[in-house]
């Protein structure tokens, strides 16, 4: 099970609770200490983020497979979804759970038509070892109306929610989404093509629109099916927003804290290490690096990673990423204690490891 399917099944962990409940408030617990030092963790931590995934899993009840595609291929159930929109504008608490249930899966089908979307291929590119042009034509025809299929899906099945609301959310986060792909690609480094120095702020509003936004409004919106008041909606955002910040910089960080790696393989040179690394040097030292690891007209990862590696750009990555990991865990101080806010607080452990 991937990470981020994980992660776009939160909303229905933050949401599966039913009715709304009364919002606890803990008292203030001071600064916030780094994650896994000060903080203490629930005594059931899992050391693997296989076994938080089976712990999410039993507290949602089902797993975190992708039902969405399913039903649009299962007479079955599209029966069964045909009976519970009978109960549509009644108080059936049955009707809550579906609708919750629903919100993940459509978070979880727009997400994967953006990924079917990024995949198209720049025909303006392509090597002769790319494969003939009629294949990568047509492999991009596939890969639009591919996404294009599942988007239209999301958008009838946000239009069942029947939420005002939650469709607003949704939509905003598409448009964040697509406005976040976007200057990925404007601003994708590529061999022989270093880009301008975007800076850790810039990096941080392109990540939360291009990986944040959509975990973050679907956890509002969530809470918004559920019927909780403004305060509990904001409390899900944030913990959606800094969970998926903290992940998107454990994922950068994978090639430079990896015991095993292979040194050959190339990064991204806007990642959240790489662009810390070049604040600390300035734009002349970091270019003077960059043509230090040329060898033939090529960058040499491998030599590059090594002078990442002795800078300050890794270890000030892992302190964000906690730093974010720990407005995570202070989000959820404003549910009550249970399982899932257990569940929520390990998958935040989990990405915020890095021994």
């Amino acid at each position: 099970m991937s990470l981020r399917k994980l992660l776009l099944r939160l909303p229905g962990y933050l949401g599966a609770s039913g009715p709304p409940r009364r919002l606890w408030r803990f008292p203030s617990l001071g600064p916030v200490s780094s994650v896994g030092s000060g903080r203490e963790r629930p005594s059931r931590s899992p050391a693997h983020w296989n076994q938080v995934v089976s712990e999410a899993e039993k507290i949602v009840g089902y797993p975190t497979s992708f039902m969405s595609l399913r039903c649009l291929l299962s007479d079955e159930l599209s029966n069964i979804a045909m009976q519970v929109r009978k109960l549509v504008g009644t108080q059936h608490p049955l009707l809550t759970t579906a609708s919750q249930r629903s919100l993940a899966e459509i978070t979880e089908l727009i997400h994967t038509a953006l990924l079917v979307h990024r995949g198209i291929v720049n025909l303006n590119e392509l090597q002769s070892s790319d494969g003939p042009l009629k294949d990568m034509q047509f492999g991009n025809k596939i890969a639009i109306l591919s996404g294009d299929f599942l988007l239209a899906n999301a958008c009838n099945g946000l239009a069942l929610l029947q939420n005002t609301k939650v469709v607003e959310l949704l939509a905003s986060a598409l448009m964040d989404l697509v406005q976040g792909v976007y200057h990925e690609n404007s601003t994708s480094a590529k061999e022989n093509h270093i880009t301008e120095d975007i800076g850790i702020s810039t990096w941080k509003e392109q990540t939360f629109l291009s990986h944040g936004a959509l975990l973050a409004k679907s956890c509002q919106a969530a809470m918004e099916l559920a019927k909780h008041d403004a305060d509990v909606q904001d409390m899900a955002f944030q913990y959606g927003k800094h969970m998926a910040m903290s992940h998107k910089i454990n994922s950068d960080l994978q090639p430079f804290v990896k015991e095993k790696t292979n040194d050959s393989v190339a990064f991204n040179l806007n990642s959240a290490p790489v662009v810390l690394h070049q604040e600390f040097l300035g734009r002349d030292l970091w270019m003077k690096q960059i043509g230090e690891a040329q060898e033939k007209g090529r960058l040499d990862y491998a030599k590059l990673r090594e002078t990442i590696k002795a800078g300050k750009g890794v270890t000030s990555a892992i302190d964000l990423c906690r730093y974010h990991g720990n407005k995570a865990l202070e989000a959820l101080e404003s549910f009550p204690p249970s399982e899932a806010r257990s569940a929520l607080e390990n998958i935040v452990f989990a990405v915020t490891r890095f021994s």
